[in-house]
């Protein structure tokens, strides 16, 4: 059985602490008995159970110098907890339950025989199967076509649509993000193909087609809107958007079905933000999660440069060395996850 002994001690001295004046020096004081309590139990190494890991989840909200008193593990490590936590946390209520049940596996088998016996596409399929007597809906039948490899022609072809016109299109779409109360926060942005500048992003709990209607208008207040706007096949992007974004003059291209290359501009600005960004901290709420990316947003378009281009989306201009007796320095950027480089006098 677990001792709670040590953490009666611990819970009594917080609420002692909280009637300090310094609130601060109180969650120092706090941690650190947490920290001396794990060292004190009887394992040749200090073993941490999950009340452990809570409280570090805990602290990393309610203290912004939680890092500061953590020697017992890496910064990084609590990080991975709270993923790992995230995943648990989503797969438990996800479990399978009362619902819609799955279709026989003969009206599966059908749907595929259909398709490689004639070439059909879904809604051929959906509608010869009403004929049959059969219910099922439309988006059951696409998930059981077989995998048919994509078109050569058709990826030259839009590869070539791209290529033309990079200066003349934008993408948009959404990227997921979890916050510490394993809550959900979805991020809308939009990127121009020829700088991959990000024009507009927003973050949002619950996203709505008038919500992305708004974040359309205020991406182009003052200038004019691009002459395309990609977007994918989301439920959001519906009829009102694509008519909100021809009401800019601009023509809506909606990607095919589950072709995310097609909107592979986005798409690549989404791993990039979670490798340099996202994968390094946890999010607290939506207004912590609007600062980090306003933070980052700035260094990516002013600051970055990209690998094909070889400037920044913004244009960063070119630094030639003054004189032999300067120096690069580093400019912490992202609070210090990136940096940018420049000629300074040596100190």
């Amino acid at each position: 059985m677990v001792s709670v002994l040590p953490y009666l001690s611990l819970i009594v001295h917080f609420v002692q602490s909280l009637f300090r004046r310094k609130h601060e020096h109180a969650i120092v004081e706090l941690v650190l008995r947490q920290q001396l309590a794990v060292y004190h139990r009887t394992r040749p190494r200090p073993h941490l159970r999950p009340i452990d890991r809570a409280f570090w989840l805990a602290m990393r909200r309610w203290s912004s110098r939680w890092a500061d008193t953590l020697v017992i593990v890496k910064p990084e490590t609590v990080v991975r907890w709270h993923r790992a936590g995230f995943r648990l946390y989503w797969r438990r209520i996800s479990r399978s339950g009362p619902g819609r049940p799955r279709i026989p596996a003969e009206v599966r088998d059908l749907i595929r025989r259909m398709a490689e016996e004639n070439g059909w596409s879904a809604r051929r399929i959906h509608a010869e199967l009403e004929k049959l007597g059969i219910c099922v809906g439309l988006a059951t039948v696409s998930r059981y076509l077989p995998k048919r490899p994509p078109d050569p022609e058709q990826r030259l072809r839009w590869r070539t649509f791209l290529r033309n016109h990079r200066e003349a299109i934008g993408a948009m779409d959404f990227m997921v993000v979890p916050t510490v109360r394993f809550e959900l926060l979805y991020v809308w942005f939009l990127i121009e193909h020829g700088s991959r500048r990000i024009v507009h992003f927003n973050v949002t709990k619950s996203p709505t087609s008038a919500w992305v209607i708004q974040q359309l208008r205020e991406s182009f207040p003052y200038e004019l809107a691009p002459r395309y706007v990609i977007h994918d096949r989301d439920s959001i992007f519906g009829a009102r958007v694509d008519a909100a974004i021809q009401a800019l003059d601009t023509e809506p291209i909606q990607t095919a079905y589950r072709c995310p290359w097609q909107n592979a501009y986005a798409e690549r600005w989404v791993g990039t933000c979670r490798r340099e960004l996202l994968d390094h901290v946890v999010v607290l709420d939506e207004q912590h999660l609007k600062r980090l990316l306003s933070t980052y947003v700035g260094y990516y378009n002013k600051d970055r440069v990209h690998t094909r281009t070889r400037d920044a989306p913004s244009g960063r201009q070119l630094e030639p060395r003054p004189s032999s007796t300067v120096q690069v320095i580093a400019l912490p950027r992202v609070g210090g996850l990136q940096h940018r480089y420049t000629w300074a006098e040596a100190a």
